[in-house]
């Protein structure tokens, strides 16, 4: 069968910063060449609509999929679902991907007959029984599917990390990955799941807080098959269990491998695996993403961080210690006031680390869209990317976009600003020199991303698709009802680590 995966547009904070390869679509496009399939992949984020109404037209796909992990990329989809479907008639159209997963029926009805079915839960080992069921019949009877005949059996959980390996060579355009300076920047995948229970993410409810680790030999040799020069660590929580942060390092030492290293954690893992973190350095780690999330403890505790402010310092000046420049993530409250916003620039100046804002933003899966999502100010999905507000804000709105932008500018002047831009000369040179442009063209794009006119200008945009709201009802969902998988539910036995000490 012909199958083609679409990926869809890079999200505003991806215009400037960050722009990853789909390793998800990678793993699932691996799973369904495996199985037998001619396989095509095309990534919005780097190639152009044209080319995908060419590709449409001229690899006349029997299936196309589209992934959604993002909920502001859910009209696109459903448009692209469309075009598919007028494109090639008779296609099969599937959409997957983790905020799809939490609103499967919604999206279904929205579409309007465009997508046959959505795919709950992991992509890896479901597309194989899909495209035979496409093929045979039996669609309502394979794991994760929701479908006009009803919603099939629970999804399974991948058996292994292992396998399948991401069919990175069906993507077109890598040079086009990056984040930061690391230009371009491949990702890759050492563990899956998240053992906290932080309220305002759905990493925890998605994977049912399992806790699977690639086995060291596998991602060592993952890492050998990976040819850009740096690479993104794409683990909600990097090194939870400090054996296999050093088993793969060893792994990697064994073949000489040796990268540049971007990867995410928490404040109170790197205090506990500091030595795990010093021996990836001399591998090649330079940056680390620490979502802070609040610098008060009562911001930590309406998050449910399990860390502490102290932790939270105490994990900065280790990273400096050991040489690693961080990236702080803030979640800005809409309830906000200008000296919220004030002291938050004035922390932000104080420190060395490189400073990220959120906006606090209830999503489909979360605790918090149980307890916020009565107070939405719109449903339109396109707003839910972290970058606008969605509940009620303490100031005007514009007066609370003018903040935020005031507040980000501030922050791209200190790190990205001409001066900083002359100081980078010698990474700018290297990049180019490479033919790399990621990082040279995000110096100057901030202006054009983020501003007021335009972010006010999204909220009166005409809005065809709407986000569903959560049925309310007396008493709030247990725990596993928020779930889309469940250890009990899936045949696989995953790799599973008990809870981290606190949780």
């Amino acid at each position: 069968m012909r199958v083609m995966l679409v990926h869809p547009s890079a999200l505003m904070y991806s215009e400037i910063f960050l722009r990853l390869e789909p390793l998800g679509l990678e793993r699932v496009a691996a799973a369904a060449r495996d199985a037998g399939h001619e396989v095509r992949v095309v990534d919005l984020q780097v190639l152009s609509r044209a080319l995908l109404d060419r590709e449409l037209e001229s690899f006349a796909p029997e299936a196309v999929g589209i992934s959604l992990n993002y909920l502001a990329n859910i009209p696109e989809a459903i448009e692209i679902a469309h075009h598919a479907k007028a494109a090639s008639p008779g296609c099969f159209v599937f959409l997957g991907g983790h905020s799809v997963s939490f609103i499967a029926e919604h999206v279904l009805e929205q579409a309007e007959g465009a997508v046959d079915a959505v795919v709950r839960g992991e992509g890896e080992p479901a597309v194989e029984p899909l495209l035979a069921a496409v093929r045979d019949g039996g669609l309502k009877d394979v794991p994760g599917v929701v479908c006009a005949e009803g919603r099939g059996p629970a999804p399974k959980l991948l058996d292994t990390l292992d396998s399948p390996r991401p069919a990175r060579d069906l993507m077109r355009r890598r040079n086009r990955y990056f984040i930061g300076e690391l230009d371009p920047c491949a990702s890759i995948e050492f563990t899956r799941g998240c053992p906290w229970d932080c309220s305002f993410c759905s990493a925890w409810t998605f994977y049912g807080r399992s806790y699977r680790k690639a086995s060291p030999e596998a991602a060592a040799e993952e890492m050998a098959s990976i040819r850009e020069p740096n690479v993104f660590i794409v683990d909600d929580v990097a090194f939870i269990r400090p054996e296999h942060g050093e088993g793969i390092a060893a792994e990697l030492e064994r073949r000489r491998i040796r990268k540049q290293y971007y990867l995410e954690t928490r404040s109170d893992v790197l205090l506990r695996n500091e030595e795990v973190f010093a021996r990836w350095t001399r591998l090649g780690l330079r940056y680390m993403f620490l979502g802070m999330e609040a610098l008060d403890a009562e911001g930590l505790d309406l998050y449910r961080k399990r860390v502490s402010p102290d932790d939270n310092f105490k994990a900065l000046e280790t990273a400096r210690r050991l040489g690693i420049m961080v990236a702080i993530n803030l979640i800005v409250d809409p309830a906000w006031d200008a000296e919220r916003f004030r002291l938050v620039r004035e922390f932000a100046l104080s420190v060395p680390e490189i400073v990220h804002l959120t906006v606090m933003t209830p999503y489909p899966g979360t605790e918090i869209w149980h307890t916020e999502s009565r107070q939405l100010t719109t449903r339109d999905y396109r707003l839910f990317d972290i970058q606008h507000a969605v509940v009620p804000t303490a100031l005007p709105l514009e007066e609370f976009y003018r903040e935020l932008v005031r507040t980000q500018a501030v922050l791209n002047r200190k790190h990205l600003g001409l001066s900083n831009a002359i100081g980078a000369l010698g990474v700018l040179g290297r990049t180019l020199a490479r033919g790399q442009t990621n990082f040279a063209r995000m110096l100057w794009k901030f202006g054009s991303v983020y501003n007021v006119r335009r972010q006010m200008a999204d909220h009166r945009r005409p809005v065809r698709y709407e986000l569903p709201l959560p049925r309310h009802s007396a008493t709030p969902p247990g725990r596993q009802d928020l779930f889309i998988h469940t250890r009990a539910a899936s045949h696989a036995r995953p790799q599973a680590d008990p809870e981290p000490d606190g949780v």
